[in-house]
């Protein structure tokens, strides 16, 4: 019997581990080449993963909620396609935990005697040797929650939990920042309900959107600045050009890519809004990484990152806009695809809201909302007095973070941008 083993795929640079959430197949189930096979989540993005062969199932070794690392082998296919051949086998040690005794778990969780697999229910991501050390060292999985990482997006690395470990009894009380970094803790407030309301669980995204969006505001303090740009200039060069630019290069031209240009330019004037901070710290980021928000079938948002945004031509820009667009609608994003990012814009405009005051997305320090593009009556200068025209308006609205983004600089950003969007060359090809 010819057999193909499937092995978890390493999604993204930064992932060791993924989660088995759902089977799509089981044993004896016919697969083909690219049929999606599982789907798998990791501490940044679910995806579905496709099978690379065409047979039949016939081991399948991991059960759904199986924490897996990168490489292990998760199933295996006939290739021959030959049903007899199957065998099934037990998941290996590990993959599901029996529910323990009342009183035994009691017994446990009164001395946060968790194991290395406890701690995958964080709303951080903890590697197997993270996870090793602080079982050994019984340090709880809110104890872990504080300690700061140096790792990739605040990630705790071997080194972190050490460093901890030295100075653990005699730590000074947290920093605000440190303390938010806390898993949110669930609401105190009671909430009835009433006879005929629904009640419904949130999904793993949903959950950790609702403790980065709780976070983010405890982190830093929001300001929010607004400008009424003119975009009558672009409205009018879009509507010339792109049914010519979606037959010649099969992509659709929306006005978001105009959006990340002037914006990646701005972000080049004033370094000092691409950035984070880390305690007292800046960090001025090298790289221009725009995000832009993606609503999802399911009414969640995902954030993929368009890399290197202002060394991007307007068609470069449109097609990666474009492809991570469609990739994250259709749940095939991967982690790296929307790690590194640093701005974020959210298009308001897409739901036809003149504005909104965005949420910073951590560890950035401004995100831009656009809103709708609507006409408007406006004063028109000329040489020979002012008259009253129909001009395409929008509102931009930036959120900036207070603590090393004040006004000014904040003010500047912002209206470099609406310069841009006002100033468009309506005689550019693309």
């Amino acid at each position: 019997m010819a057999t193909f083993d499937i092995i978890m795929p390493k999604l993204g640079e930064s992932v060791q581990e993924a989660t088995i959430t759902k089977w799509f197949k089981k044993v004896g189930d016919t697969i083909e080449e690219e049929e999606a096979l599982l789907e798998i989540a990791t501490d940044k993005v679910d995806s579905e993963i496709p099978s690379p062969v065409d047979g039949v199932i016939v081991k399948i070794l991991f059960e759904e909620n199986a924490l897996v690392p990168v490489g292990a082998v998760i199933a295996v296919v006939d290739l021959s396609g030959d049903a007899a051949a199957i065998e099934k086998a037990e998941p290996q040690t590990g993959t599901k935990k029996e529910p323990k005794p009342e009183k035994e778990t009691k017994i446990a969780e009164s001395k946060e005697n968790l194991t290395a697999e406890d701690y995958t229910k964080s709303g951080r991501f903890y590697s197997p040797l993270v996870r090793s050390i602080a079982q050994t060292e019984e340090i709880s999985l809110k104890e872990l929650d504080t300690i700061d990482g140096t790792g990739q997006n605040g990630r705790v690395r071997k080194q972190d939990i050490l460093g901890y470990l030295e100075k653990r009894g005699t730590r000074p009380p947290k920093t605000a920042q440190e303390a938010a970094r806390i898993s949110v803790p669930k609401s105190q407030v009671s909430v009835p309900v009433y006879e005929g309301d629904e009640v419904i669980q949130m999904d793993r995204l949903r959950k950790m959107i609702a403790d980065n969006m709780v976070l983010s505001k405890q982190i830093s303090p929001h300001v929010t600045n607004f400008v009424e740009a003119d975009v009558t200039g672009i409205v009018l060069w879009r509507n010339k050009v792109k049914d010519t630019f979606e037959k010649r290069e099969k992509q659709k031209l929306t006005f978001m890519p105009i959006f990340i240009e002037a914006v990646a330019k701005a972000l080049k004037e004033y370094p000092g809004v691409n950035a984070s901070v880390d305690d007292d710290k800046i960090i001025l980021r090298k790289h221009v990484n725009i995000g832009v928000a993606v609503a999802l079938p399911t009414g969640n948002l995902i954030v993929p990152v368009i890399r290197d945004a202002d060394q991007k031509s307007l068609l470069g820009l449109t097609i990666d806009l474009n492809t991570l667009a469609n990739n994250a609608r259709n749940n095939k994003l991967n982690p790296d695809d929307i790690a590194g990012g640093t701005f974020t814009i959210s298009n308001f405009g897409t739901f036809r809201n003149i504005t909104g005051t965005p949420i910073i997305n951590q560890p950035q320090v401004a995100i831009l909302a656009t809103g709708t593009i609507e006409k408007k009556p406006a004063v028109i200068e000329t040489p020979t007095g002012d008259v009253i025209g129909i001009r395409h308006k929008m509102i931009l609205a930036l959120t900036y973070d207070h603590r090393i983004v004040d006004g000014a600089l904040g003010g500047k950003f912002l209206r470099s941008i609406g310069d841009s969007l006002e100033n468009f060359d309506a005689n550019r090809t693309v």
